[in-house]
């Protein structure tokens, strides 16, 4: 009894001074070693924010739908995960030789790219096990600059640090730069569409140059309940062939982009395609009333200029893809005909007849 009254009078005293250590000691890039760029714990990583200096910033958000972009944007997995475990597995190779330190920061300083990475922590952790006063904290900041000569080792600096180091990954023959790209387009999913049918509300496909062939599906219950209706007067189908109807619904699963082309492309060029007749428009409404568009133009392979040359006499006009604005129009893409065919049916194909 007399033992127990002993260690609980030692937990009261020594308690608020234990609470006021780890306050105290809160993480800060400030506090730790200069060569201290690895995340032990990926998975307590909630934000990573990256940017250069030519205004170009991301920023990925952990959240309970995946991580997102620029707190909008699906992200594409693999590549977020791959940036998750470089930080994990990412090693000080060397310091950088003193006579060649002041250039490097100098050259890192102009076109570094600064990180900063985000956990969850706990303002009380006792050896894991007590876990108390969750909070997010700013984890590490660092830059990450470009390759050394041999092409073999990432020039790093943390923020504040005197030191820079050259890193690398144990094991593998490159730089790490490219992993830590601050372009948004590098981190977007080439996904469109991921319902499954219990995710959709209604699915409209309008064929511009066929309006007859125009249409809209509602789910008007879980248990198989559609409603077809024709787009141009709202008219319902009375008869349609409900297997087709469930093909065209189950077919939104899954549905990506080949390549996006904002940064390929002219500005001038894709606004002339985008200012010309769209082939057709496919817009889907989720249950929690979330809209995804899709409007899609024809890609022909060579101008008319170029094609009246005799050499490209021969080469058609590209029959397999075809251009597109997704993402309330920010993104111009590139996607193939043999990926949307299965939801590029007319109306005609669903209705029946007799």
């Amino acid at each position: 009894m007399k033992k127990n009254k002993k260690l609980i009078l030692i937990i009261v005293l020594f308690a608020p001074v234990a609470i006021w250590f780890v306050m105290k000691n809160d993480s800060s890039t400030l506090q730790e070693s200069e060569s201290e760029f690895a995340i032990n714990d990926t998975a307590s990583v909630t934000k990573i924010f990256m940017a250069d200096k030519q205004t170009n910033s991301v920023l990925l958000e952990r959240t309970s739908d995946g991580w997102l972009l620029d707190s909008k944007y699906k992200t594409n997995t693999k590549v977020v995960d791959f940036l998750l475990e470089t930080m994990h597995r990412i090693r000080v190779k060397s310091p950088v030789p003193i006579a060649a330190r002041d250039n490097i920061i100098k050259r890192m300083a102009s076109i570094g790219i600064k990180v900063e990475i985000y956990q969850d922590a706990y303002r009380i952790n006792l050896f894991d096990k007590i876990k108390l006063f969750p909070y997010e904290m700013l984890a590490k900041v660092y830059y990450v600059g470009d390759v050394t000569p041999n092409n073999l080792g990432t020039y790093m600096l943390i923020e504040d640090a005197e030191h820079p180091y050259v890193t690398h990954i144990p094991g593998f023959r490159g730089f790490l730069t490219p992993r830590y790209s601050p372009i948004p387009d590098d981190w977007k999913s080439h996904q469109v569409f991921k319902h499954t049918l219990s995710d959709i509300k209604n699915v409209s496909v309008e064929f511009i140059e066929f309006p007859e062939e125009s249409f809209m599906v509602d789910i008007t219950s879980s248990d198989g309940g559609y409603n077809l209706r024709k787009l141009q007067d709202s008219n319902n189908v009375s008869r349609f062939d409900t297997l087709r109807l469930l093909n065209f619904l189950t077919s939104f699963s899954d549905l990506r982009y080949e390549s996006r082309l904002n940064n390929i492309m002219s500005p001038i060029i894709i606004d002339s395609i985008v200012n010309s007749p769209a082939m057709f428009e496919i817009t889907l409404i989720d249950n929690k009333n979330n809209t995804t568009c899709v409007t899609a133009f024809n890609k022909k392979a060579l101008s008319k200029k170029i094609k009246d040359e005799a050499y490209f006499k021969l080469i058609p006009d590209d029959r397999d893809r075809f251009y597109a604005l997704i993402n309330y129009g920010e993104d111009f893409v590139l996607m193939q005909y043999y990926t949307f065919d299965k939801v590029l049916y007319p109306l005609s194909y669903y209705a029946r007849t007799n």
